[in-house]
């Protein structure tokens, strides 16, 4: 089974790894053949699997349903857990979210926000809860950045994303997710954080590992697709098309062919 440790192996030795969303047992199974390195289950099931408009009316009941469904069918994967939304307004709500998807099967949690998540971070980590940070653009705040936007545009804002992940880090953060930035400043925050995995999604193919909804990458979104999304379900055929889809995946991440440069922001910081 791979560890926060494998994942801190692979980035020293410079190997890429695969992260992917899941929400039941079957999916998993399909991950575990195909070998993927780390499945998060997304509050973005709220649109995913429950057809809402955002992920904000998601549960903690929710996550822990579907990440002891995830975990029963697989036993190779790391992996990690959304606490949605305003379940950790305050470090005692953040310990109770974290408890009950951790004692169902989950091995880290994520959550979104900057520096000001430093003290919940501090007493998880503590409790011994290894704890994923998602920044740049961060869903459960989508109404307060106006949409779904690409974010840390200029060198100033740029840089205030660089100060949260260190007080993060610092704070004992395990992993950080960086969502929807340009990719030059994907690159430099992997670089500056030598012993912290740091996953992309829309931040170019130099973070240390990817990650994608699993619906996007087999094309069963319907309607307008991110731009950092790519298709890899109709570049395979036959019987195992979904665990050959999901193995390409895995082999683009490790080869860096993916994300390539029409999925990337190249934006001069």
């Amino acid at each position: 089974m791979i560890s926060l440790s494998d994942l801190r192996k692979f980035k020293a030795e410079g190997r890429k790894f695969s992260c992917l969303t899941c929400y039941d047992a079957s999916m998993a199974k399909a991950m575990e053949l195909a070998e993927i390195d780390t499945i998060l289950i997304g509050d973005s099931l709220g649109m995913a699997i429950q057809g809402r408009d955002s992920t904000l009316p998601v549960t903690v009941e929710d996550m822990a349903y579907h990440t002891a469904a995830v975990r029963r069918g697989n036993a190779h994967a790391l992996i990690m857990t959304d606490l949605p939304f305003m379940s950790y307004a305050t470090v005692e709500d953040g310990l109770k979210s974290a408890k009950a998807v951790m004692q169902v099967g989950a091995q880290m949690v994520k959550i979104e926000g900057g520096a000001w998540l430093s003290d919940l971070i501090q007493v998880l980590t503590r409790n011994g809860i290894p704890v994923c940070v998602h920044l740049g653009l961060t869903p459960q705040s989508v109404h307060v950045f106006g949409g779904y936007k690409l974010q840390a545009r200029t060198r100033e804002a740029a840089n205030q994303l660089i100060a949260d992940c260190q007080a993060v880090v610092d704070a004992g953060a395990a992993v950080l997710l960086l969502e929807c930035v340009p990719a030059q400043l994907g690159k430099e925050i992997a670089e500056l954080f030598p012993n912290t995995p740091v996953i992309g999604i829309g931040a170019g193919h130099e973070t240390d590992g990817q990650v994608l909804v699993v619906q996007d990458m087999l094309g069963l979104t319907f309607g307008k697709v991110a731009r950092f999304v790519r298709n890899f379900m109709k570049e395979q055929a036959g019987e195992t098309a979904i665990v050959d889809a999901i193995k390409a995946y895995h082999a683009a991440v490790q080869d860096q062919s993916f994300p390539a440069k029409e999925h990337t922001f190249q934006v001069e910081l």
